[in-house]
């Protein structure tokens, strides 16, 4: 039987609503005279005993709240309900649950959250549906009747057996373009004529799982297509800066002779990377390391631990969400920091401080401006700024700098970046090639629904309908559970015995199990989910936030099972090493991929392009900027931008004190109120003190 409470904050506590009847007021142009905030509880598999004591000491705070048990308690003009979409994580009904089951000591009860917005005032039918249409976005949440829940349990269709594209091998062109756009791919149509012939030479058609899963392997997101494009051929417009770019393009030859990469594609990937390989070359950056791991950007330092130097990693790391936040703002930009922890911390390295670089449109703008198909920028940049500062907050990592740049240009797609940096003992980190008989294990969060479409999603072209698509795309991150892998991964005994490790970003088991080791075989059975009733595909390609992949030795899994249960995280024996060459995933005793590693490796069809650079236009350019007007006015101007406001009421979301380890605040001078140019920290020491200062600037923008 489904209980419910309804939970609203006490007159002089109602903090919520009258920050909600401010910002709707201005940002729609309406004079509501009153706006509550309830919280709606539903709970099931709970006795009466343990009701009333969640009611009072989980649910609500007696001094600050009051409680109704009904709807009688609904007398506004205008009210309506919203709960995020199924599958989304609800970070609030997760702690209800959790809380309750601490107090009780029994069986953990089943709770879903959801809120009603009760409002007052004069409000024509257009302001209704304009207050919704501002107050829920359709890619995480949706609006619900007032009726109570008859069960909580999650229905799901039972997933059918495998099934094949029946007919595939046979496609003409015509008939693979018009199939690729039936179903939604993100891979080219010459990345299925490639897929075609393969499957042609094995004399069967792909199964569903194994087309969907080689779309996420080689999309932009998880293999970089557009970076590895190749370039034929660069041709160069005269104008006054061809001189300079044909040096530089000269130089780019002439190292790529001198590593021996002439017989490499040139493409974007080598042009970005060269660099970095001479100074190696060079003997310059002998501090640099080096793996077959490719989790973060890593060096070597020495340590200063209690007087004695010890060799420490350092792992950098930086991830884009734009996407991702532009549709979702909080998921988004809370995902965009839980990503970019992930790959330092799947390196065994712990994350201490973090870096936010974001651009936006001005937010200032009014409702009626905004694009169609579009969030408002306003929702877009507060509600980012919530959502990456409520992750890393809750995480317990230290926030050293945060920077909005203000553009037109960004109000076609926001920029939301993260960089974090992490530190860990050289010997605690074990890197060795898996062998057969090795055992993969997932610890960590769970899978849904609401993780598949994440790599394939953000590698495709989008509309103005994109938003109202793409929900399954944009995960709640689950915090609570990140920071525990973050402790579980300092233990010195579990480290040791993680030979090979991944994070599970936005390829899913498919990706993050199917790149760890040459030969593989998956039981998707074994993936520990959400719900009931995700059929194999699904668990193939379902992106899991906070979960790592882990290669250890058949005899030392149960210890590492053990050590993760102190965590209170689940660790699951899912995959094997083998030595056939071939990734190969079960799904209910059926064999539903089956592909030869050499061409999962191919990535697909390169693409080729060639490159004109043309002369940069004088209008506007930078180069050639010059004062127009007298003194005064230009520093008037300037100092009315938008760009040089203080920002520090956003700045001061993010914790930047957490852990003692920042040298510098974001705000420092006389007064503590002049933005610092840069961040700077210590590296964290285990059970010490911090110590040994390294600097993290933000001249990369």
């Amino acid at each position: 039987m489904v209980k419910r409470i309804f939970v609203e904050k006490k007159e002089g506590f109602t903090v919520e609503g009258d920050h909600l009847i401010k910002e709707l007021n201005v940002n729609l142009n309406l004079n509501l005279e009153n706006v509550r905030v309830i919280n709606c509880y539903e709970i099931e598999n709970m006795d009466k005993e343990t009701y009333v004591l969640a009611k009072e000491n989980v649910l609500s705070e007696p001094n600050v709240d009051s409680v109704y048990e009904d709807t009688r308690f609904l007398d506004s003009n205008f009210s309506f309900r919203v709960q995020l979409l199924p599958g989304q994580y609800d970070q609030r009904a997760d702690s209800a649950e959790q809380c309750i089951q601490l107090i009780s000591g029994k069986e953990r009860p089943l709770v879903q959250s959801s809120k009603i917005y009760a409002m007052d005032g004069q409000l024509s039918n257009e302001d209704k549906l304009n207050i919704k249409k501002y107050m829920i976005n359709p890619v995480e949440s949706h609006e619900i009747d007032f009726n109570k829940k008859v069960s909580l349990k999650m229905v799901t269709d039972e997933p059918e057996f495998v099934k094949h594209y029946d007919g595939f091998i046979a496609f003409n062109e015509e008939e693979l373009t018009a199939f690729k756009a039936s179903e939604g791919f993100a891979m080219t149509t010459g990345d299925l004529e490639h897929i075609r012939k393969y499957f042609k030479e094995e004399d069967r058609d792909p199964t569903i799982t194994e087309l969907k899963a080689i779309d996420t392997y080689w999309s932009d997101h998880c293999r970089h297509t557009t970076f590895l494009t190749e370039i034929t051929d660069v041709t160069i417009e005269e104008n006054e800066f061809s001189k300079s770019l044909e040096d530089a393009l000269a130089l780019y030859y002439a190292d790529r002779k001198a590593l021996n990469r002439e017989e490499k594609p040139l493409c974007l990937m080598d042009l970005g990377t060269i660099a970095a390989r001479k100074r190696r070359q060079e003997g310059l950056l002998s501090d640099l390391d080096i793996s077959e791991e490719i989790n973060a950007c890593s060096i070597e330092v020495k340590v200063d631990v209690d007087g004695v130097e010890e060799d420490y990693l350092i792992m950098f790391k930086n991830e884009t969400h734009n996407h991702p936040t532009e549709i979702e703002p909080f998921g988004g930009a809370a995902t965009c920091l839980g990503g970019a922890i992930r790959d330092p911390l799947s390196g065994r390295a712990y994350v201490y401080q973090a870096m936010r670089i974001t651009g936006a449109s001005d937010p200032r703008k009014s409702i009626e401006e905004t694009l169609a198909g579009k969030l408002p920028q306003r929702t877009i940049t507060t509600g980012a700024t919530k959502g990456y500062s409520s992750y890393g907050n809750q995480i317990g990592v230290t926030t050293g700098f945060v920077k909005e740049y203000y553009h037109d240009g960004f109000l076609a797609k926001r920029m939301e970046v993260g960089a974090v940096i992490a530190a860990t003992p050289k010997a605690e980190v074990i890197r060795e090639t898996p062998e057969t008989g090795d055992v993969v294990l997932l610890v960590g969060g769970l899978t849904g629904r609401d993780g598949c479409g994440g790599a394939t999603g953000s590698s495709k072209e989008h509309t103005e309908d994109s938003i109202l698509d793409c929900g399954s795309e944009v995960q709640k991150g689950n915090a609570p559970v990140e920071r525990k892998l973050q402790r579980l991964f300092r233990n010195e005994t579990l480290s040791k015995m993680i030979r090979r490790c991944n994070d599970f970003g936005a390829g899913g088991v498919s990706v993050a199990i199917g790149e760890i080791a040459d030969s593989i075989d998956i039981r998707l059975d074994k993936v520990s989910k959400k719900y009931e009733g995700l059929d194999g595909t699904e668990l193939a390609i379902s992106e899991s936030q906070e979960r790592m992949a882990v290669v250890v030795r058949e005899e030392d899994a149960e210890a590492f099972i053990k050590i993760s249960e102190t965590e209170n995280l689940e660790a699951v024996h899912v995959a094997t090493v083998t030595d056939t060459g071939r990734l190969r995933m079960y799904f209910r005793g059926q064999e539903i991929f089956n592909v030869k590693r050499d061409f999962l490796d191919t990535n697909g069809v390169r693409s080729k392009v060639n490159i004109n650079i043309k002369p940069i236009e004088s209008e506007g350019n930078f180069f050639k900027k010059s004062f127009e007007k007298d003194l005064e006015t230009e520093v008037k101007t300037i100092m009315s931008s938008l760009n040089v406001c203080s920002q520090k009421g956003m700045v001061e979301h993010f914790d930047s004190t957490i852990g003692a380890s920042s040298v510098l605040m974001p705000f420092g001078g006389k007064t503590y109120q002049t933005p610092t140019e840069g961040m700077v920290a210590k590296v964290p020491v285990k059970g010490m003190e911090t110590t040994t200062a390294t600097i993290m600037t933000h001249g990369y923008h």
